[in-house]
């Protein structure tokens, strides 16, 4: 889902507000409760989605998946406009030395539909590192069931001092 920027807002885009309503339901459906208040109608909930103040981010299927949605809160954090981060494999946002236990969570995940309380130090485009915590990733499918991707959702975030090791609770 690669959008090219326009003065239309983002989550007015038909693809975007598709792919919200992927979100929301599959969230619903491995998790059992609605990851926000319903919406008057798929617009509304996308931009409701896109303006949350907690991180929303997905990736796709592909064998090294790709980012296809962030929203306002996950691309300020990150620092990247969405038409980059929509280009962006998912791994890049991990240290490299990292990215082994990541796909271990990922595989996880996979299997029980969704993965709560996970850990991590993530990287922004510039560099800067920060610790994610109570993060809850879970499967993204279609109507059918058929699988097409995964999602993750935080609200709890620390930027990490330059130099600074993780503590070993993040990981």
């Amino acid at each position: 889902m690669t959008l090219k920027p326009d003065a239309e807002a983002i989550w007015s885009h038909p693809e975007v507000v598709e792919w919200t309503g992927h979100l929301l339901r599959s969230y619903r459906r491995w998790v059992g409760r609605d990851l926000m208040a319903p919406q008057k109608d798929a617009i509304a909930q996308s931009q409701a989605l896109f303006s949350a103040p907690f991180v929303v981010v997905s990736h796709g299927t592909q064998a090294s998946p790709i980012f296809n949605y962030g929203n306002q809160t996950a691309l300020d954090l990150w620092e990247v406009p969405w038409e980059d981060f929509v280009q962006m494999p998912s791994n890049q946002s991990v240290e490299p030395d990292r990215r082994a236990e990541r796909q271990q969570m990922l595989e996880a995940c996979q299997k029980q539909g969704f993965f709560e309380n996970y850990r991590g130090i993530r990287v922004t485009r510039t560099g800067r590192r920060f610790g994610i915590e109570r993060v809850l990733i879970w499967n993204v499918v279609d109507e059918g069931g058929d699988r097409l991707g995964q999602a993750a959702t935080f609200a709890s975030w620390t930027f990490l001092p330059e130099g600074e090791a993780p503590s070993e609770e993040l990981s």
